[in-house]
């Protein structure tokens, strides 16, 4: 589990150094200009990271299932080196997924004023200013929509459901505590992304601005790289304890 939160928290860090630096210098200035291999970098980080998040929740998903489902062989089955093969399996993907994801949008044809209406690089908004048919990057986003999220979320739903199902089957009421709480953290991690992710690429309403939009953009590229760490560490004792000694520490006696 602390392997695959390790995983999680440099994504969250590639994600965070990726878009906020420039953010914050945008906000501070008022606007600000980016060089067109600069604005498809960070395109290509920006769905680097994403593309991961997605994966990695997914494999923490089964981590979850093989704890609760099967806790007797939990050690045999998820032993180190098969966590390192899944998150290398995970890495290899969304590479190759956002290599494709980003060369097809950056041949399409700029003829200006280029001027994005977004504080970072996003699809959507390079596909407004773009006076070219974007018939081709829409049918490769459908196509890798399914094993980025239709995918990921079906085994998620799978692995939650005989989660669940495991749990009502304990008798005990703290014995049921007990294994909840080994994957709520998870569970709200979860919940936060994807719902963020579904309101600004995929049910957007008609009435829903460009305001809006940036505003709900914030969540799943600032507020949830925050709140993941902050989310683990109080659901935790171990990481709870060693904070808690690391302050005993520096605090002068």
């Amino acid at each position: 589990m602390y392997f695959f939160i390790s995983q999680l928290s440099f994504s969250d860090i590639l994600l965070s150094t990726d878009i906020v630096p420039n953010m914050l210098y945008i906000l501070l200035n008022n606007g600000g200009t980016i060089t067109f291999i600069g604005c498809f970098t960070q395109l290509y980080f920006f769905g680097l990271s994403e593309a991961f998040e997605c994966f990695l929740l997914t494999v923490m998903s089964y981590d979850r299932y093989v704890a609760i489902c099967n806790p007797l062989r939990y050690t045999s089955i998820m032993t180190m080196g098969h966590c390192e093969k899944l998150v290398t399996t995970c890495w290899s993907l969304v590479i190759l997924i956002s290599i494709m994801d980003t060369i097809t949008p950056s041949t399409l044809t700029f003829c200006g004023p280029n001027i994005i209406d977004h504080f970072f690089c996003d699809l959507i908004p390079l596909l407004d200013i773009s006076c070219s048919d974007i018939i081709i990057v829409q049918l490769q986003n459908s196509f890798l929509s399914i094993p980025l999220l239709i995918i990921p979320i079906i085994v998620i739903v799978g692995c939650y459901v005989n989660i669940i199902a495991s749990i009502l089957k304990i008798q005990s009421n703290i014995s049921r505590q007990k294994a909840f709480s080994t994957c709520s953290s998870h569970l709200i991690v979860v919940s936060i992304f994807y719902c963020s992710l579904f309101a600004v690429y995929f049910f957007p309403t008609k009435e829903q601005t460009s305001t809006i939009s940036k505003v709900l953009s914030l969540l799943y590229t600032v507020f949830t790289p925050l709140i993941n760490p902050i989310i683990y560490s109080l659901r935790n004792k171990d990481i709870k304890k060693a904070v808690q000694e690391t302050l005993h520490k520096c605090t002068p006696k």
